[in-house]
């Protein structure tokens, strides 16, 4: 079956429970993307009772109150939420009424995805202390269409990476296929490469040390962000009307790609006409349908001059990445959790031979 086939289908198996549970679960998006704001243990006991409810039986007699509790959780949670003026901040990626956009989007009335049609993108700034003296930057793009997925992939990967020595952002995309292009979701990933770029002084790093660490469907995201905004391409010729800005000054395409499960889709299209493309980094586990993918891509890759590094961890699944998290900090794969260090060694041995 194609990917985008098994994608429908695990759609189709989710639309019984997604009628019963999907206007709570809906409402407590913001808190998992917001969670830098929220004591996190409460996050995730919210979190476990959702899994728990997905995982169900549609025709369960207890599903009901199941939900009535998340719903009482999650609404315990927003009662903690920070004064404005204590809530970290979000860093805005468009002006008010300047993203550029192709995909008629105006319904999300059956909650099939995680954004609302108004969802504008946004980053949060998650840094080391000041004295420690930075490697680089890391943009860290979660999977799906975020929600859940943010608490590992976003959250717990940009504290392992501060602990390396980077500079992280948190990044909340318009995620790609769910429902936005690939194309916007990459160009907002170029978007807030540019305004790391533009602000490295005040990050106190170089301006050619600025990485994407794209998970899933974020590391799709990735390459289409690599795709649209390297080389001499610019936001403008890809959106027509769009009005350039200062930031639109500064490269949009990541110095170092780390792409953790998430390859192309085997089968998948790449015109490499105009683009640069920068080392990539892949890190799979041998038990995630991912392999396939990368199967497909790396010899591709490779017959493009492409420098890579591959990793691939025996027993592992999908979606691993950050998932201590979840455990206590006691990783249920360790030998994952070594795509870091190795990430880390990627991107030193990449700064050191330009």
């Amino acid at each position: 079956m194609e990917q985008t086939e098994r994608f429908k289908e695990m759609q189709r198996r989710m639309e019984p429970i997604r009628r019963i549970f999907g206007p709570e679960s809906h409402k407590a998006v913001a808190i998992y993307e917001e969670c830098v704001d929220y004591p996190m243990e409460d996050v995730l006991e919210l979190n476990a009772i959702g899994q728990s409810i997905m995982s169900s039986d549609p025709e369960d007699p207890g599903l009901k109150d199941k939900v009535a509790h998340f719903a009482e959780v999650r609404d315990a949670i927003l009662a903690k939420r920070p004064a404005p003026e204590d809530r970290k901040k979000k860093i805005p990626l468009w002006p008010e009424g300047k993203i550029p956009c192709l995909t008629e989007y105006t319904d999300n009335s059956s909650f099939r995805y995680h954004h609302d049609p108004d969802f504008v993108p946004y980053m949060y700034e998650m840094l080391v202390s000041e004295d420690v003296t930075p490697k680089g930057a890391i943009v860290v793009c979660p999977g799906g269409d975020h929600a859940e997925a943010v608490l590992h992939e976003g959250y717990q990967v940009c504290l392992d990476m501060n602990e390396l020595g980077y500079q992280c952002f948190f990044l909340l995309n318009r995620p790609n296929m769910m429902p936005w292009s690939g194309l916007e979701a990459g160009t907002d990933a170029a978007r807030a490469i540019r305004y790391v770029r533009a602000n490295a002084a005040k990050y106190r790093i170089p301006a050619d040390r600025v990485a994407f660490a794209g998970f899933s469907n974020g590391g799709l995201t990735g390459e289409q962000c690599v795709q649209y905004n390297s080389g001499d391409q610019t936001v403008a010729e890809h959106f027509p009307g769009y009005e350039p800005d200062e930031l639109d000054k500064y490269y949009g395409a990541p110095d170092a790609l780390l792409c953790v499960y998430g390859p192309r889709w085997a089968g998948g299209s790449f015109d490499y006409s105009r683009v640069k493309y920068p080392p990539v980094f892949f890190a799979v586990g041998r038990e995630d349908t991912a392999m396939d993918n990368l199967h497909f891509v790396y010899p591709e890759l490779l017959a493009h001059g492409v420098t890579l590094e591959v990793h691939t961890f025996a027993g592992t699944p999908h979606g691993q990445a950050g998932a201590k998290l979840y455990h206590g900090g006691i990783s249920q794969y360790p030998n994952f959790d070594m795509w870091e260090p190795l990430a880390d060694m990627f991107l030193d041995d990449v700064y050191a031979k330009r």
